[in-house]
């Protein structure tokens, strides 16, 4: 895996005259950056290749009464089951209720029809998600306004790594569910257990396109705070150059970070 920060050809560029011509006051900055690259490169090594894992064939084949039925967005069986006194809150493998497993399989009106009857929208399955993040991280939007206008909660602390769903949708650059989530009042400054941000997510895990982009505009544009440093000291401003991501260093000089 390449570095993120590709400070290895820059120390050896710099000849003894020019390393001691450096600014005393630089110096500090790029030993923390340094650091910073061990630092980030570690906590990446520990991030799983999908963030989440969606019911298997097995899995699927194994449910039964409420999953079942919220699996195949059967809102009449639904309906029928939660009057025969079914738990509507029952848990399968993995933890999973019903709402989780509707919202893997984007059965909405499953949804609606589980949260009718008392249905818990925020409960955590056994990695931590809740409906919002698992539709977050699928980046589907539709399922996610859905739960969002239920009463689903854009605030809880989620998965394994404690983030957020705003957290987990900077990371993929999923601008148009940040846009949703921000407007549902996600916490903006969230530091998950790997000192990020999802100012900082956006850009350490992101590749600078497009996507990435719009959620970093989304961010600023929501007043998150661009000072927030990772665990070495480094703010997005110094992680972004550190990238190369010309176009989102700009919008963060824009909006005053450094």
């Amino acid at each position: 895996m390449n570095s993120f920060f590709k400070l290895a050809p820059l120390r050896r560029s710099l000849r003894p005259p020019l390393r001691r011509s450096l600014r005393p006051s630089l110096r500090p900055s790029l030993r923390r950056l340094a650091a910073g690259s061990t630092c980030l490169l570690a906590c990446l090594s520990t991030l799983p290749g999908t963030a989440q894992v969606r019911p298997g064939p097995s899995e699927v084949a194994a449910f039964q009464g409420l999953h079942a039925a919220a699996q195949q967005g059967d809102t009449g069986k639904i309906v029928k089951l939660l009057a025969d006194k079914a738990d509507v809150n029952a848990r399968a493998s993995n933890g999973r209720t019903p709402v989780h497993v509707a919202t893997f399989a984007r059965q909405r009106e499953a949804i609606k029809a589980l949260a009718q009857g008392g249905g818990d929208l925020n409960l955590l399955e056994n990695d931590r998600y809740d409906g919002v993040t698992i539709a977050s991280v699928a980046d589907d939007e539709d399922t996610l306004r859905t739960l969002l206008s239920l009463g689903a909660s854009a605030k809880q602390t989620t998965s394994r790594y404690d983030g957020t769903a705003l957290i987990a949708a900077a990371h993929l650059g999923h601008d148009g569910v940040v846009r949703q989530l921000i407007k549902a009042g996600a916490p903006l400054d969230h530091v998950n257990n790997l000192h990020w941000t999802a100012v900082i997510e956006s850009i350490v895990l992101g590749d600078g396109g497009p996507r990435h982009q719009a959620t970093l505009k989304a961010l600023i544009d929501a007043k998150a705070n661009l000072q927030l440093t990772d665990r070495s000291g480094a703010t997005p401003l110094q992680l972004a150059k550190s990238r190369g991501f010309a176009q989102m260093v700009k919008m963060l000089e824009v909006a005053g970070a450094r």
